[in-house]
């Protein structure tokens, strides 16, 4: 077998998403994610123009000669472009791979060690009582792990507090087709640390013990700042404080280890396996959070899996609606196999996205299954994803209320 030719689609059902797509002279394809929210044209560009045509004429069935061919044969390797444009090739052949095997993915990754994956969702709002009220929702739906956010006084629209429906629609800021522009928050350490103990202080009081909740901090805080969140959080049982430090500030984390042993997850903006190992080798976190479309796919999640079953820290693999279905799977694949799973994040994708890109994880009470079709059990309808063109949409940025950009 060998492929003959590789497309990159870019389409925007609801959200921008960059979809690769290798075909072979068998007649056999497969699909990848290559999405990275508000650089899509940037990946696309490489898969056009540098990826996609050092790989006509390649078996596809040499999933780990290719990955390391791409990675280490620009001489420039990594960062978040390339490492995305990467897993979108790397995913793809994973599904060409089961597809000529007649054999799901996860199959091929050892096969089953459990049937469905954990899944946690999104819940916030204005205040305490409006997010305790989300998650009484998604309890009764059957998730038994939940992320907890809510507004802080004075941020002018806190990032994360929309739930499920935040996590999978994206939002203009202006009208769609003119220069679009980040909204900007605004994010200052001492009314936030004043807020999040007091809502977990609720939310327990009212909801009591048995469900897992947690937080995300999203890299905003100092390490003292996080350490003594992390503290204050200790008495509320939390499944895990997420990104409490930028991702630059890896020893950072011993200092809030040191402080409290509020459970740690780390990793949705690292990039390779390098990135994740000081965390994982000295025990400072308890949940990688890699995501799958920015880190090579498949074959380097795998790898980062694997180191961190070693040090007993679990996976909790990023899963927003800002990649694809196509990655959901994936996640989910990967999921099954490993013996250290701990929890998916998942959201809930609009009708309309999954008439464009069919075959993503299904949820049934709390757990995401995939199907048993080979591959990857997705794939892309090239004709509605052309009726969908790409429309400039970026994440919110944070800056501190003298306007200056926040700079932890």
């Amino acid at each position: 077998m060998k492929i003959t030719e590789v497309r990159t689609i870019v389409t925007c059902p609801n959200r921008n998403y960059v979809l690769v797509k290798i075909l072979t002279d068998s007649g056999v394809y497969g699909v990848g994610d290559a999405t990275l929210n508000g650089r899509e044209l940037s990946v696309a560009a490489a898969l056009k123009e540098h990826i996609g045509p050092l790989l006509i004429g390649r078996d596809p069935d040499n999933v780990e000669h290719i990955w390391q061919d791409l990675f280490r044969g620009a001489y420039w390797r990594g960062g978040p472009v390339l490492m995305t444009a990467l897993a979108g090739v790397d995913m793809a052949l994973w599904d060409i791979k089961g597809k000529a095997a007649n054999r799901p993915v996860y199959s091929l990754l050892g096969g089953k060690n459990r049937e469905g994956a954990r899944a946690y969702t999104h819940a916030g709002g204005r205040d305490f009582k409006e997010t305790e009220d989300n998650i009484r929702e998604h309890m009764e739906a059957g998730f038994t792990v939940i992320r907890a956010q809510v507004a802080i006084p004075g941020s002018g629209g806190t990032y994360g507090i929309g739930g499920g429906k935040e996590a999978a629609l994206a939002t203009w800021t202006n009208t769609p087709g003119a220069n679009a522009r980040p909204h900007v928050e605004v994010f200052e350490p001492g009314p936030y640390l004043r807020t999040i103990p007091a809502l977990f202080e609720h939310l327990r009081a009212n909801l009591g013990d048995e469900i897992d909740i947690f937080h995300d901090v999203h890299e905003r805080l100092t390490p003292v700042q996080a350490a003594r969140l992390a503290k204050e959080l200790e008495p509320f049982h939390l499944f895990f404080l997420e990104d409490a430090l930028r991702p630059e500030h890896k020893e950072s984390f011993r200092l809030v280890r040191q402080a409290s042993t509020t459970p740690l997850a780390m990793g949705e903006l690292f990039t390779n396996r390098w990135e994740c190992l000081p965390l994982i080798a000295e025990q400072l976190i308890d949940y990688i959070r890699c995501d799958l479309s920015h880190v090579g796919g498949i074959t380097e999640a795998r790898k980062i899996a694997i180191l961190a079953e070693t040090y007993h820290v679990q996976t909790a693999w990023h899963g927003p609606g800002d990649i694809s279905p196509v990655a959901h799977a994936a996640n989910v694949h990967l999921d099954l196999a490993v013996p250290n799973f701990g929890v998916q994040e998942m959201v809930r994708f609009p009708d309309v996205v999954r008439e464009v890109i069919p075959g993503g994880p299904e949820l049934r009470n709390g757990f995401l299954y995939v199907s048993d079709k080979p591959g990857l059990g997705t794939d892309v309808n090239e004709d509605l994803a052309r009726k969908h063109e790409y429309k400039p949409a970026y994440l919110p940025i944070a800056r501190r209320a003298d306007g200056s950009v926040h700079d932890w």
